[in-house]
């Protein structure tokens, strides 16, 4: 009967999966990108007049479209082949 609940605690070690959040190059790049974006959207918040069309309009646009978009995406995303291989890795350190 121990012998039972021992094996299991093991499979159940092995089945743990420990997730990372590694960024790769592509990572930084779309980071990058949202950076540009976020501060276009600044630079055209500051745009005189107050009321020309490019600060109401345009800068909204861009800040939301940075922050709420590119960024997350930047953080989350990964290559199709990424999760199979670090499933792989984890498999063969277990």
């Amino acid at each position: 009967m121990a012998k039972i609940a021992v094996k299991e605690k093991q499979a159940k070690k092995k089945s743990v999966r420990i997730e990372t959040l590694s960024l790769e190059k592509v990572n930084y790049q779309i980071l990058g990108a949202g950076a540009v974006v976020i501060v276009a959207g600044y630079i055209a918040l500051s745009a005189q007049p107050w009321d020309n069309p490019i600060a109401l309009t345009l800068a909204p646009i861009l800040l939301v479209l940075g922050y709420l978009v590119i960024v997350p995406i930047g953080i989350l995303y990964k290559k199709k082949g990424a999760s199979q291989e670090q499933s792989g890795t984890a498999a063969e350190q277990a």
